[in-house]
């Protein structure tokens, strides 16, 4: 068995993630920590645990975190980065959902989240959790860097077109709706029920945190700079992500469709719905599934493409157990293999 340890197990994510892995079968929960709950049981605050779990929230124990296999870290940006350098010296693999080791770039990464960065010397060994891109050196990892949800959405529905060199990598758009549970928890004026119902807003248009994630990834697959629009938006439910991705093909008469099974044909969480289809988001909420539809309108020059997921599971926590089936060498889908909730 796997002894595992949740950083931050209160918000979102971190529920999510207890989710799952209460019902791995390869995985002991050992630790789940939280400064706000320590010392209440984790059933209380989450009454669909109850039968499931019977730890109760601590504070952050390095001594009970070192003696876990794996530390997952549900936690804010700029938490990780303090403790990992200890796990990882004490053989514990970590797998982080925030964005503390996503972003290459040492300057990049403090002007988009405003903080020093504690290890810079471990950004370059971190490996980027996207299991469709870095498989092999998923495998052989001590620390992943899981994507965010946006870029999870994002890459996986442009990442065929980039990597064919079939469109104008300059004139690359990303227009995104987000449920309101990509906000996190925390208490937020705008993400009351009475600020998002009946209303959808853009956000972040100058300029969001995702956006030298998204552009990191797309750059990674052809070795040159990308022009990347990308604008989210917030829309009243609780879970689940839409992209609506835009490129200008530079070569006629190429079977897109075809481009897109053959890329994902072998991928367990990656579904290429037939030809004209449009993906919604409920066929994926509660699923690892990241739902793909590819357009090509009035079979004119512009390419367009759907790509939906669930941001709490393929976007954070399904994708985090990937990484770690992976790291362990168990099954893929082992854990995450579970059919989306309708209605």
């Amino acid at each position: 068995m796997i002894k595992a340890g949740i950083v931050g197990g209160t918000g979102y994510t971190g529920v999510e993630l207890l989710r799952i892995l209460v019902m791995h079968p390869q995985v002991e929960l050992c630790v789940i920590t939280s400064r706000s709950e320590a010392g209440k049981p984790v059933s209380d605050l989450y009454p669909n645990l109850r039968g499931k779990i019977d730890l109760v929230f601590s504070e952050p124990d390095p001594v009970l975190l070192s003696a876990c296999d794996v530390v997952f870290f549900a936690t804010p940006n700029g938490t990780a980065m303090i403790s990992t350098p200890a796990l990882l010296d004490a053989g514990v693999r970590v797998i982080d959902l925030a964005a503390d080791f996503r972003i290459k770039d040492v300057a990049e990464w403090e002007q988009w989240y405003g903080l020093s960065h504690a290890c810079p010397d471990l950004l370059d060994e971190a490996v980027y959790g996207l299991p469709e891109v870095n498989r092999e050196l998923i495998r052989n990892a001590r620390l992943i860097a899981n994507p965010g949800c946006y870029p999870t959405a994002v890459l996986l529905g442009l990442l065929p077109l980039i990597e064919a060199n079939l469109v104008d990598s300059e004139q690359l758009i990303a227009d995104c709706k987000s449920g309101v549970s990509g906000a996190g928890r925390s208490a937020n004026v705008g993400s009351l029920l009475c600020e998002s119902s009946e209303s959808f807003k853009a956000y972040g248009v100058a300029g969001h945190r995702h956006l030298p994630e998204i552009r990191q990834g797309l750059e990674a697959a052809i070795g040159m700079p990308v022009g990347l629009t990308f604008v989210p938006h917030l829309v009243p439910m609780i879970r689940g992500i839409h992209a609506t991705l835009y490129a200008t093909s530079l070569k006629a008469d190429v079977d897109l469709q075809s481009l897109y099974e053959d890329r994902y044909a072998d991928e367990p969480f990656v579904d290429v719905m037939p030809t004209g289809s449009h993906p919604e988001t409920r066929s994926v909420k509660g699923s690892n599934y990241c739902r793909l539809a590819v357009h090509q309108p009035q079979s004119r020059d512009t390419v367009v493409v759907l790509s939906v997921i669930d941001n709490l599971v393929k976007g954070a926590a399904g994708q985090a157990v990937h990484n770690m089936n992976l790291m362990f060498g168990l099954d893929e889908d082992m854990g995450i293999d579970a059919v989306a909730l309708m209605p």
